[in-house]
């Protein structure tokens, strides 16, 4: 594992943002602008991960999950509701009869510093209550004391437990990684171990999603469907929170991955705030006027 992971090519870090900025400055307009706004809408996991969860927050985030803009049916659902899994049979009947998701955070979320039977039964419970999904985090400490194959082996343990049952999107904590190398090296662990998705971060830490970061990433995936033939999703999460970003962060997926990603089966937002931009965006292009932030509700 470690000569593998290990022979992958260097990072060249100042190619890599020069590249990620100048697709970022790529000017989408009109008719692609819509399309690109409905398309981030589709692909929002909403998120609430807080102590303070409430069944009664819980049920809120998911009706705005199913209609993002109750003054416009016309708005697509979001691709997700993403919550603790003590809050996902709140979801999961909440959602009922929808297309939305219940994702679940498990296996220690966000340190991911517990034993593995405990990460398993935390995945199991999630599942059990009605998971469609669960976004697990891997030990950083493990990974940067070079414990290669005791990451890969939780993570395979974690993709066994979810079976055909769940997908498994697999969190590397990027700003926790320190460098480019290493996030190449996780995400060619995470996939060889399995995962449905892999995901930036937390949204717990200072460094989340990064145009540079996602784009690594989305060329792994791709390298990784071009050598193995299986597609891996990719999910950033975290600091994504105006249209313009998220646009940019399209671009990044069509022109490296493909597109055969933007699609939120394999591409996801993991970034809720976000969401309260595209409306009032899509707003302005409907009618010519921003309406301001009290059309939305708050999160």
């Amino acid at each position: 594992m470690r000569r593998f992971l290990h022979g992958l090519p260097g990072v060249d870090a100042v190619g890599l943002e020069a590249r990620a900025a100048s697709l970022g400055t790529r000017s989408i307009k009109t008719t692609a602008k819509a399309y690109a706004i409905d398309l981030a809408i589709s692909m929002i996991d909403l998120t609430t991960l807080e102590g303070a969860d409430t069944p009664g927050k819980v049920r809120a985030l998911a009706a705005k999950a199913v209609h993002p803009d109750p003054t416009d049916r016309t708005t697509p659902t979001t691709a997700a509701v993403c919550v603790y899994p003590d809050m996902v049979a709140t979801a999961k009947a909440a959602l009922a009869g929808s297309d939305v998701k219940v994702a679940s955070v498990a296996t220690a979320f966000p340190a991911g510093r517990a034993a593995l039977p405990v990460k398993l039964a935390d995945t199991a419970d999630a599942i059990a209550a009605g998971a469609d999904e669960i976004d697990m985090v891997i030990d950083r400490g493990a990974f940067l004391a070079g414990r290669y194959l005791e990451v890969h082996d939780q993570i395979a343990a974690i993709r066994a437990e979810c079976g055909d049952r769940a997908r498994l999107k697999v969190i590397f904590e990027t700003g926790e990684l320190s460098t480019y190398d290493n996030i190449r090296r996780a995400s060619w662990l995470g996939m060889m171990a399995g995962a449905d998705f892999i995901k930036t971060s937390t949204g717990k830490v200072a460094v989340n999603a990064t145009p540079a970061n996602t784009l690594l990433m989305l060329e792994a995936v791709r390298d990784f469907r071009a050598q193995t033939g299986v597609q891996i999703g990719v999910k950033p999460a975290g600091g994504i929170r105006n249209t313009k970003e998220a646009i940019k962060f399209l671009v990044l997926v069509n022109e490296t991955a493909g597109a055969d990603w933007l699609d939120n089966h394999w591409f996801r937002f993991g970034a809720s705030s976000l969401l309260n931009d595209l409306l009032m965006q899509r707003q302005k292009m409907a009618t010519g006027h921003y309406s301001g932030p009290d059309y939305v509700t708050v999160d």
